[in-house]
């Protein structure tokens, strides 16, 4: 599922293919690791998902993998089905380091070509996203992956690309929860990716609980029936964004799943959206001065 025919375009790293359409909820997994971390991703497979995200710092490439690789092998999807992510650490960003990370990535899954690879953190000050973005048209170019993005690029960051290589991200994952809703007054970057064509992930798009309670989600949950989660899920698809909460156990999993069946009223969202604050982000991490490795 999820890959559509549009038009390509030449750039730096060739010819872009048909670009990537996201499904409208993604599993997240961070912190799942070993046989446990690869049965609940091959649970998750069985209740529907199909975009599942990585990152080389989590270092569980291997356990998505072998859960993806499980969920094939017993004909729950087949391999094309699925949208494994993956991400390229602050540290290998030069480019002939960004290209064997690439690789590395690759033969941890052991499941082929990574669908989608994201730049993790722009790391500005060290001066070299623009050069592991090329790395990364090059792995695409190699067959070794087959979308390409980043995480928490801002629109300066993503000018820089354009400029440099013509190309702009197919995906930008930024932190977008109802604390911090990445309106024009707060965080600013979501209308701007939308707008010039690039799709939006949510990271910690649930705001690790800190929402849940507050009146304008408690209310929503009320009136249709549903969890308070599965409001703020339903906010970010009302908004155009997928979320990608990560969840362990099945229940939860369902649960999250299912809130592709609620759909909010327009007064609902704007509510959810005005709870966003300047100082809204969960660890203060603004991509214009953080790094991460």
């Amino acid at each position: 599922m999820a890959q559509t025919t549009e038009t390509t375009q030449t750039t730096e790293g060739g010819t872009a293919p048909a670009r990537l359409t996201l499904p409208e909820i993604g599993f997240g997994t961070y912190k799942l690791r070993g046989e446990a971390g690869a049965a609940a991703v091959t649970g998750a497979l069985e209740l529907g998902y199909r975009l599942v995200d990585s990152a080389y710092n989590y270092e569980n490439e291997g356990t998505v993998g072998a859960g993806i690789r499980a969920a094939v092998e017993a004909g729950t999807v087949t391999r094309d089905e699925v949208i494994y992510t993956s991400k390229l650490p602050g540290r290998y960003q030069e480019r002939s380091d960004a290209l064997d990370t690439v690789a590395e990535s690759v033969w941890r899954s052991g499941i082929g070509p990574v669908d989608l690879y994201l730049i993790h953190w722009p790391n500005p000050a060290q001066g070299h996203y623009v050069e592991a973005w090329k790395a990364l048209l090059d792995a695409r170019e190699q067959g070794l992956v087959r979308h390409v993005g980043v995480c928490n690029f801002l629109p300066e960051h993503l000018e820089a690309l354009q400029r440099e290589t013509g190309e702009l991200p197919e995906v930008n994952q930024i932190e977008l929860h109802p604390a911090y809703p990445q309106t024009a007054a707060v965080g600013g970057t979501l209308d701007w990716n939308l707008d010039h064509g690039i799709t939006v992930e949510a990271w910690s798009p649930l705001g690790r609980g800190a929402a849940l309670d507050a009146a304008p989600v408690t209310a929503a949950a009320e009136a249709h029936g549903v969890t308070a989660g599965q409001v703020v899920l339903a906010w970010h698809r009302a908004r155009g964004v997928t979320a990608i909460p990560k969840a362990a156990h099945r229940d939860r999993q369902r649960e999250n799943l299912a809130s592709l069946s609620v759909t909010l009223s327009d007064e609902e969202v704007a509510a959810i959206t005005a709870l966003g604050r300047p100082d809204g982000r969960l660890k203060g991490q603004d991509p214009a001065i953080y790094e991460e490795f």
